[in-house]
């Protein structure tokens, strides 16, 4: 696990038009109306997972083109800036639309608390191919000063478990060796699964004991694979209480499958060094959702969690100080974390989610 993300600077990236040196701490729990901003965070944080994997301009493409990801088009905003600190690091880059609608890498930066000079310059990149990777991959000199930044990116995670139709991947069989982390769609659940079970067995015993509180008749899963030509493949075959007969992944229902994932993910042995999940409370009994924040709860005491919701019952169950609420002013995103002294006299008498219902916490739509 790499180091977690403490503090970040966005400007000219979709609504987000000016986002200088905002804190993020172990737990957050980003909550807004719908269209203020919280999934262009998540972008952010896609896009930047894309700039180490060496994908950038295919991120850039499937969002539509440069122009779509400037604040307002190009007219408006010239380049994006971003900025990222994790503990005495940081790394830094500008992205300006070229003529194809991609997007060049400008003024390229690495900090570190150890040096002598401030931030070093990476310089420029036409193409949109990181220089930071590039010495991390070729094994640079400097690597080792790059490296530490590298390994936090590439290890985020931002979890979508929407799709749980008939056809989803997390319902499918997948080949046993493709379980080394859990993908963001799931579509490797049974794989990652059947690893938990053989190399982590207290990890893989919560999880099954997790799913036990949210769905009662659930006893455990099967994972045994088959053979299928020259490979071996495992899906979510699972037993329930008082039967002997096994059951397949597309007797769960939608919620219960969704909720199988989310545990998975939040209770892994290894996380990654931060998990982003938009939205995990849809299709959620809200008994469901109580325990879903437990999970959140604990996984924030391993690994950093940042969490888009619009659930009342899922913001109820976490401390004021770990909301951070979303709105629109001048059709730009605003983000603002809370602080206790400002509702102390409100929580007397109301609960975080009340607030939020009453619009006392300010997150409701907002017309301009």
């Amino acid at each position: 696990m790499g180091a977690s993300l403490d503090k970040i600077t966005i400007q000219g990236f979709k609504s987000i038009k000016d986002l200088q040196g905002f804190e993020l701490k172990a737990l957050n729990v980003i909550v807004g109306a719908n269209g203020a901003g919280k999934s262009n965070l998540i972008s952010f944080f896609k896009m930047l997972r894309a700039l180490v994997d060496g994908n950038l301009n295919r991120y850039v493409r499937d969002s539509g083109g440069a122009s779509d990801l400037l604040f307002n088009g190009y007219k408006v905003t010239p380049r994006m800036t971003f900025e990222t600190h994790f503990g005495g690091r940081g790394f830094r880059f500008y992205l300006v639309p070229t003529p194809a609608d991609r997007c060049a890498i400008e003024d390229e930066a690495l900090f570190y608390a150890g040096g002598t000079s401030g931030w070093r310059s990476l310089g420029d990149s036409d193409d949109g191919r990181s220089q930071m990777v590039a010495e991390v991959v070729t094994g640079a000199a400097d690597a080792r000063y790059s490296k530490p930044v590298f390994d936090a990116i590439a290890s985020w995670q931002i979890y979508h478990f929407h799709d749980t139709s008939p056809s989803a991947g997390m319902r499918k069989y997948e080949i046993v060796q493709d379980s080394k982390v859990l993908r963001a769609d799931a579509s490797n659940l049974g794989a990652f699964l059947l690893k938990l079970k053989q190399d982590h067995l207290a990890e893989y015993t919560r999880i099954v004991g997790a799913i036990r509180l949210v769905t009662p008749f659930f006893d455990d899963f099967i994972l045994e694979p088959r053979t299928s030509g020259s490979k071996e493949e495992v899906n979510i075959s699972w037993m329930q209480k008082g039967s002997d007969y096994p059951l397949q992944p597309y007797h769960l229902s939608d919620g219960s499958i969704r909720f199988i994932c989310l545990a998975t993910a939040l209770l892994q042995p290894n996380p990654p060094s931060t998990i982003i999940i938009d939205e995990p409370e849809l299709g959620l009994h809200p008994a469901a959702i109580v325990i879903l924040a437990e999970l959140i709860q604990q996984a924030s005491q391993r690994t950093q969690v940042i969490v888009a919701s619009q659930s009342p019952i899922l913001i109820d169950q976490f401390s004021i100080e770990d909301v951070v609420v979303v709105n629109r002013k001048g059709g730009a995103s605003t983000f603002h974390r809370l602080s206790q002294s400002d509702f102390s006299q409100w929580l007397e008498n109301y609960s975080v989610g009340e607030l939020w219902t009453k619009n006392v916490i300010a997150g409701g739509p907002q017309y301009e």
